[in-house]
């Protein structure tokens, strides 16, 4: 439907109509990340409420605005990015909501480094693509580092039950971008692969 330069077309553009965000953007992913590796309470709710403004907004501003008109399967895709800001909200709220644990076990440095790769490696990776900085993918405002981060999010969070149901969303849309990016022939596959990876490995990692 659409070759690999007007895909990484969509980025240049998206970050271009909403600069200055993306430099925002970024800042709110470095106090996302420091808010779980200095977990409290009412940083756990902060952050799950910065991550369903995030899925909102990207389901409407990228996937609706400028994805779906060269892929019309992204339309079906945007009532998922709601269910999953929908999804956070209610766990997180729902009879106790959702805790991270404070103990530096596997499962929290694998979702961790899921967070931290999603706001500080991810943008970087248009350099080695060769599309430059202009169409970096920014955490909150590209879909694939969002699910990255949600997935370390999922990955850490207890009780495990609803990790698994935070998890789901985030990993389906990781296989499905890595398929497209496979079939476009676009170096930048193997990421969200790799990601939803490590996510299945800390959430499955025995916990004390």
């Amino acid at each position: 439907m659409f070759s690999p330069r007007v895909y990484e077309r969509l980025f240049v553009l998206h970050n271009e109509a909403l600069w200055p965000l993306p430099l925002l953007a970024l800042l709110l992913g470095t106090a996302l990340l420091l808010a779980l590796v200095f977990p409290r309470p009412g940083r756990v709710c902060a952050t799950l409420g910065l991550l369903a403004i995030a899925w909102l907004f990207v389901a409407w501003a990228f996937l609706w605005q400028r994805y779906a008109p060269i892929n019309w399967g992204i339309r079906y895709v945007v009532p998922l990015f709601a269910l999953q800001a929908l999804l956070l909200l209610a766990l997180g709220l729902w009879r106790g909501g959702l805790e991270l644990p404070a103990r530096w076990q596997p499962p929290r440095v694998l979702g961790l480094a899921l967070v931290a790769y999603a706001v500080f490696l991810h943008p970087l990776t248009a350099l080695l693509y060769g599309r430059g900085l202009a169409g970096a993918e920014v955490v909150g405002l590209a879909p694939d580092p969002l699910a990255i981060a949600t997935l370390g999010v999922a990955a850490t969070v207890q009780p495990a039950r609803r990790g698994w149901t935070l998890l789901a969303i985030p990993a389906l849309w990781c296989l499905a971008s890595a398929y497209t990016l496979h079939l476009l022939n676009a170096p930048g596959a193997w990421p969200p692969l790799l990601a939803v990876l490590i996510a299945l490995a800390a959430r499955l990692w025995p916990r004390d």
